[in-house]
């Protein structure tokens, strides 16, 4: 490595005027202030607009879907535990068709219990979507 100073490298006449680091910076700082100052003046005004009378419905559709969201990753989480254990998932898979064979006679055998069934997911339906 050579021992010379960085300053002797260049041509004569030519100086490296010094930076000021402080004032750039507050420069950036203000501005960038003022720019947040801007945005937050920008979503203030909007949300004055809003009728917020008309927001609960709104809000309890977006809280469903924020709940639903969250059981779904902790859903997906628990899943994926299970999955991980090489015996359960076989066992669970068993233990599905066993309860749904169960449920298959219990609800199912007769034509009684067909047209029950049926008629409690017309009544689900009707309920439901009107």
């Amino acid at each position: 490595m050579s021992d010379s100073n960085p300053e002797e490298n260049q041509a004569p006449g030519f100086e490296t005027p010094p930076i000021d680091n402080t004032t750039v910076s507050e420069a950036q700082e203000s501005s960038a202030s003022d720019r947040f100052n801007e945005v937050m003046a920008t979503i203030n005004e909007t949300l004055g607009k809003i009728d917020w009378s008309q927001m609960g419905k709104y809000g309890k559709a977006l809280g469903i879907i924020a709940v639903v969201i969250v059981a779904q990753v902790i859903i997906k989480v628990v899943i994926e535990t299970i999955n991980f254990f090489p015996v359960v998932p076989g066992l669970l898979e068993l233990l599905g068709v066993v309860v749904l064979g169960q449920w298959s006679w219990q609800n199912l055998s007769t034509s009684d219990k067909r047209n029950a069934v049926f008629e409690r997911v017309q009544n689900l339906r009707k309920e439901y979507l009107g």
